[in-house]
């Protein structure tokens, strides 16, 4: 199979401003040359982590998947990110994946976040998302997510990319490199991680750090915390062989 062209966009979110971060994301993404097969933006791309869904929910057939729809078929790639979405009658954060041929399919995130009050206001998603992109399956998840092992577990290899989008405050930077890591080399799949930056409506301060790590745990790309669009090219090879040489997931608990 051939290898996997990744892009993670990492950016200062508009709080609370649909409109103007679709504007910004328009920008970026442009600038992302031809050749790549998934881009990525981080968690609640649209407004910024607001526990005020109301005022900012949309439906699933409201402009802002119509904008992802719309950009995956001028990119000619995939693409994916989270936004709050209403529907019937409740709330979800969740991450929404576009393809190219107009296809829309969605992963509800699981754990909500308890110390912000994320599980009062919005619905968890029940079942796990496994998408296939030139051959490479990959499994979405949001955030607060990458604390639970047994939620990411990779069994009998079901997936060679765990993609992770998210708004990871600054505080616990070193939680998140450490848990990324983790589930790499656990689940012998690469991991794709991107975060935003900048301080949002709260005065939470987010400091990047997106990465891309390889399934042996070695981080094939880190941004730091600047703005920046980073295009990393996964290895079908390494994955295979990191799988045939030290078959750890064959041993896996049920």
């Amino acid at each position: 199979m051939p290898d996997l062209t990744i892009a993670l966009i990492q950016a200062p979110l508009h709080w609370e401003d649909p409109a103007a971060n679709l504007a910004l994301f328009d920008e970026l993404i442009g600038g992302i040359g031809a050749g790549v097969d998934l881009i990525v933006l981080p968690e609640m791309f649209t407004t910024g982590f607001t526990m005020n869904p109301a005022a900012v929910a949309q439906p699933m057939d409201g402009p802002a998947v119509a904008w992802l729809a719309a950009q995956a078929r001028k990119k000619n790639a995939d693409i994916t990110g989270s936004i709050v979405i209403a529907e019937n009658g409740r709330y979800f954060n969740r991450l929404v994946w576009a393809k190219p041929d107009g296809t829309l399919l969605h992963y509800d995130k699981r754990h909500l976040f308890r110390m912000t009050g994320e599980h009062e206001v919005y619905a968890p998603g029940q079942r796990l998302l496994t998408v296939e992109v030139s051959g490479w399956r990959l499994r979405p998840f949001i955030c607060y997510d990458l604390r639970f092992p047994v939620w990411t577990r990779n069994r009998d290899n079901a997936y060679d990319v765990a993609v992770f989008t998210a708004n990871w405050p600054a505080a616990r930077a070193a939680h998140w490199q450490v848990l990324l890591t983790a589930r790499a080399i656990e689940n012998q799949s690469y991991v794709v991680a991107v975060n935003r930056i900048g301080e949002d409506g709260n005065g939470l301060v987010f400091d990047g750090g997106s990465t891309v790590i390889d399934p042996w745990g070695k981080v094939v790309r880190a941004a730091g915390s600047e703005a920046c669009t980073h295009t990393v090219v996964l290895r079908r090879d390494l994955l295979e062989t990191c799988r045939r040489d030290f078959p750890a997931w064959m041993d896996a608990d049920r």
